[in-house]
């Protein structure tokens, strides 16, 4: 890291370790490979809290990826998240805001694959019913299904402000402010509004920033769940995508290659968008056994 303001980079987010699974370490390898794959210039930074293995720093300073330290991110009051407990940890991901020496910051998420270069620079319709999900998460509220009747319009327009006003924070360009910053620690703090934010720091943005954000095209984050039939495949076109969001379980690393699953020895995937990841991964395997880097994926 340079220190320098006029350098621009993209971070990828650990959250607390505690609740989640020793193989999220490998996310930042593949993320990392991807990204150089298809030649961007921006570094990518991680950041992680304390709690950050040992062998997640190993997995990282193996391969030179360069890592911040931040804080790890609680608010006044403890929200019961019981129904999805991935959201307890996602309060450090607002720490972008605070990486002032930089002047921009693109946030990525560890569960995301880069596709295609996008140095050129959210749905909400609850694709698997989940029964804690707000009942006004449904396709007639989500913005993107305004684009249906246009989808080439869709490969490079953001959404329209319109529905509930929700994104998904799984990409985000952030000019880092230590104003603005303050403003979502202030806003933490403050019990009757955390005790609001059904889907943590997603919640927070949504609201304290409500109309002051611009969407970009779904290509920069392509939800997998965007693809599935029925839900916005009016719109996907895999030969645009950039950058695909591996967001609810199973993912691709969750399923394992069995050369004798299916009829000719067939492998077989939950999501055909798995398939690329694991193309991807036995590329990148393959390339760092070349260089002495052993890893069990």
């Amino acid at each position: 890291m340079t220190g320098s303001n006029s350098s621009c980079i993209r971070v990828s987010i650990t959250g607390d370790m505690t609740l989640l699974k020793p193989t999220l370490a490998t996310y930042r390898e593949y993320l990392n490979y991807s990204l150089k794959r298809v030649g961007s210039k921006y570094p990518l930074v991680v950041l992680y809290t304390d709690s950050f293995p040992a062998e997640g720093h190993i997995a990282l300073d193996t391969r030179g990826i360069m890592k911040r330290h931040v804080p790890y991110l609680l608010p006044s009051v403890r929200k019961d998240f019981s129904n999805d407990v991935r959201f307890y940890d996602c309060w450090s991901k607002l720490a972008p805001f605070s990486l002032v020496e930089y002047k921009g910051v693109v946030q990525l998420h560890s569960d995301m694959m880069i596709i295609q270069n996008m140095d050129d620079h959210a749905c909400i319709c609850n694709p698997l019913h989940k029964a804690h999900y707000p009942k006004d998460w449904a396709p007639a509220n989500c913005a993107y299904t305004l684009q249906h009747f246009n989808p080439e319009d869709a490969q490079t327009n953001g959404v329209p402000t319109t529905g509930l006003g929700i994104p998904n924070r799984g990409l985000q360009v952030v000019n880092p402010s230590q104003a603005i910053y303050d403003k979502i620690i202030g806003r933490i703090k403050i019990a009757s509004s955390v005790l609001g934010y059904d889907f943590a720091d997603q919640s927070l943005l949504s609201n304290l920033f409500y109309g002051r954000r611009v969407a970009l095209p779904y290509v920069y984050n392509a939800l997998k769940t965007l693809r599935w039939k029925g839900d916005h495949d009016a719109i996907w076109q895999d030969e645009n995508v950039k950058n695909i969001h591996y967001i609810l379980s199973p993912n691709p690393w969750d399923e394992y290659e069995n050369p004798h699953k299916g009829s000719m020895g067939a492998k077989q995937y939950q999501d055909v968008s798995h398939s690329w990841w694991w193309t991807l991964n036995r590329e990148r395997s393959k390339e760092e056994r070349g260089l002495g880097i052993v890893h069990r994926f």
